[in-house]
């Protein structure tokens, strides 16, 4: 008769193979790592400098910014502040709290209200999309009231909304005080909170984005043009604002698109309209000619495929939310990497959407972007044979994983 304890080897065997083979199976992917001492490294040279308080450029997809001077200094934004006032519009009309052919009553408050206009008259009816329009292409005092007052009973419940949706969008060093800019003590934002909230234009409402490049608005029979000079410079500009009081100086958010790749500008401070358009010229133009942006993995596209303990099935998709971008010196696209961390111990139930790792993209020794590895899918808890066998698989693996440490 044989000994107890060699049977038990025998039986034990083919699970502790199958072990060994989970032991040796990466838990780290990674894409293939190029001989980076080959490839010749493209020259940059300093970001340009401006005759401007603040500025900032960055990449529309991927976020990342590319050259930056006091990006964060508050400072009166002037009639920059109505692109959170279009974003708040254009978020109600996407939401169907609204309609384009909605009729605003225009009030006398809005009416009397000066600066730049759109020259609506006390007691009209106006469209929704003229107003906004008025808001986006002729900077329209008047119109940004009266889309306040519609949207909130007033300017100061408005700025409150101004407020809240800064906050969200990540805006620190932004603080409303009315929907049109004029100047306030208490009123202010920075190159890098425009530049954030431009992004967010562009993103996530590209069906009104194309009414920014728009360059005449009439109404009332008064045709008035866009203020925004680099619309009739540079056929890839196609937005967005320009802004102007005494103590903000002239500044202008800028977007423009070439060969698939999308840049934002945002320049602060200058001392006129054309250095403004100058200026934000010069930080496109450096932007597009040592930068690309590059698209590595689509939305939803399954980078991994680890295991799930405790499961209905035992493996998991693996992947991104979101298509990632990201924005690199030219001609140095193959330095990049992607290395996925994925958790060793993911067990099930799994939620579709629950983060189970971290992708960190380098670009040589740079780390350059990180995005969440989330389920593709549910998983649901296994039965009670499929639990209990996948826990002595796992009783195996750290037994034998012990054994090489």
């Amino acid at each position: 008769m044989k000994p107890l304890s060699s049977i038990m080897l025998r039986r034990l065997l083919p699970i502790l193979l199958i072990c060994l083979s989970l032991v040796s199976s990466p838990l780290l992917a990674q894409m293939p790592q190029p001989d980076t001492a080959a490839i010749p490294r493209s020259v940059i040279p300093s970001p340009p400098r401006l005759a401007a308080s603040s500025w900032i450029l960055m990449d529309a997809d991927s976020g990342r910014v590319l050259a930056q001077h006091n990006p964060d200094e508050r400072l009166p934004p002037a009639s920059l502040t109505k692109l959170m006032t279009a974003y708040l519009v254009e978020r109600e009309l996407e939401s169907d709290n609204i309609s384009p052919d909605d009729m605003v009553p225009i009030s006398e408050k809005a009416w009397r209200t000066g600066g730049s206009k759109m020259f609506v008259e006390v007691g009209d009816r106006v469209p929704v999309s003229e107003l906004l329009h008025g808001i986006v292409i002729v900077s329209g005092n008047d119109a940004s009231v009266a889309m306040a007052e519609y949207l909130a009973g007033g300017t100061e419940p408005f700025a409150d909304l101004m407020n809240q949706h800064a906050v969200q969008l990540g805006m620190t060093n932004t603080h409303y005080e009315n929907p049109t800019g004029l100047p306030h003590d208490n009123h202010y934002s920075s190159a890098r909170d425009l530049s954030i909230l431009a992004q967010h234009i562009i993103n996530d409402y590209p069906d009104h984005y194309r009414m920014y490049e728009q360059k005449h608005f009439t109404y009332g029979g008064i045709e008035q043009p866009n203020r925004n000079l680099l619309l009739w410079r540079d056929a890839s500009v196609d937005g967005l604002k320009t802004g102007w009081t005494e103590a903000a100086g002239y500044c202008l958010v800028a977007s423009a698109e070439r060969d698939d790749m999308r840049l934002i500008s945002v320049v602060m401070g200058t001392d006129s309209k054309e250095a403004r358009a100058q200026e934000s010229q010069k930080l496109l133009s450096y932007g597009f000619r040592y930068y690309e942006t590059l698209k590595l993995y689509d939305q939803g596209a399954v980078l991994n495929t680890p295991r799930v303990w405790g499961g209905d099935r035992n493996e998991l998709k693996v992947g991104v939310d979101e298509d990632v971008h990201m924005t690199v010196p030219r001609n140095r696209d193959q330095e990049l990497t992607a290395k996925l961390d994925i958790r060793s111990d993911i067990t099930a139930p799994i939620a579709a959407g629950e983060q189970v790792g971290t992708m960190e993209v380098r670009l040589g020794d740079e780390v350059v972007g990180q995005r969440p590895l989330l389920a593709l899918e549910p998983v649901e808890e296994g039965g009670f044979f499929k639990r209990l066998f996948d826990k002595v698989q796992r009783f195996f693996i750290n037994l034998v994983g012990g054994f090489f440490d």
